[in-house]
């Protein structure tokens, strides 16, 4: 006589399919998003998380005002684009995009970097996010 097998139990769900990895994963989006929202609508406070400064003249203006949009632009899509994975994708879809937006944040850090300093507002929550992402492609699972 078979037996049917047990579904597993909710307390031996893996880590990475867990409730609080995808809410930490929705608020690393969510911060994206925002951070996005913020380049687009006010350029000069975003340059403060490079420690840029905004430019005196109004044609240098007008051009980092618009490359902030597209900065923006770049950190909304991140936010959707783990939004996305979440709601339709894999714990490895999601951890993939994490580790992504993380090596973004990497680049951003070496920017700053290259200007002589801001590069630990970047560098500082790149790892987090990209443990995050390791433990969602089932880094801690059994």
């Amino acid at each position: 006589m078979k037996t049917k097998p047990t579904p597993p139990s909710p307390n031996k769900m893996p880590v990475s399919e867990s409730r609080i990895l995808r809410l930490t994963a929705s608020a690393f989006a969510t911060i994206c998003v925002s951070f996005g929202i913020n380049a687009i609508l006010r350029p000069e406070h975003a340059l403060t998380f490079f420690e840029f400064n905004y430019p005196t003249s109004s044609n240098e203006r007008a051009v980092v005002d618009s490359l902030m949009v597209v900065y923006g632009a770049r950190d909304i899509f991140m936010g959707l684009a783990v939004y996305i994975a979440l709601l339709f994708g894999s714990s490895k879809s999601v951890g993939w995009m994490l580790i992504a937006v993380s090596a973004v944040a990497m680049v951003d850090g070496f920017v700053c970097w290259g200007h002589g300093k801001g590069e630990w507002n970047h560098w500082g929550y790149a790892p987090v996010i990209a443990g995050v992402g390791a433990v969602a492609l089932g880094g801690l699972d059994r």
